[in-house]
């Protein structure tokens, strides 16, 4: 292994996973640390393989939706959600809009959680979404109708404040 090229690797793709996992994780920035490292130590031990990966940045993106799912059917039943995230957002300019929107996507079930973010913040089509959940195409496009609906519901009156702002 050439840990320069996955240092390389790691510089040019990791904000993009930390964001993805933020995403994935509600908010909750230090699950999605943990879910980028995880991720990432995951790909670390293919990295002599990836020859065979058409798409390492894809192959990534995968491994933590995979490490995400998987987490969340591990989690103890102990642990409960809070409702509000501890960490502070970063820039005020959509700070409102962000907080609103990873609290509207934490309500969501971790399935349609990770469909929402495969698909419009990924902007990946609904067969490679349907591919890394291991789903068929016709169950992502009705997760992602009935979470975007969920979505506008828990929204409520904020959904057409931020859709007209």
């Amino acid at each position: 292994m050439d840990p320069e090229d996955f240092q390389a690797f790691v510089r040019s793709r990791g904000a993009h996973l930390y964001h993805t996992a933020c995403l994935l994780t509600g908010g909750d920035t230090h699950l999605a640390e943990d879910l980028v490292q995880e991720a990432l130590g995951r790909m670390c031990m293919k990295w002599d393989q990836r020859r065979r990966i058409d798409n390492p940045s894809g192959y990534a993106q995968t491994v933590l939706v995979n490490v995400f799912i998987s987490q969340r059917r591990k989690k103890s039943a102990s642990e409960l959600p809070t409702e509000r995230v501890a960490d502070t957002a970063a820039p005020r300019q959509d700070m409102e809009l962000r907080v609103t929107l990873l609290g509207a996507l934490a309500r969501l079930a971790e399935l349609d959680r990770a469909v929402l973010v495969l698909r419009y913040w990924e902007d990946r089509s609904v067969e490679e979404t349907a591919a890394v959940l291991k789903l068929r195409a016709g169950t992502v496009r009705a997760r992602s109708s009935r979470a975007l609906a969920r979505v506008r519901e828990i929204l409520g009156a904020d959904f057409t404040e931020f859709v007209e702002s």
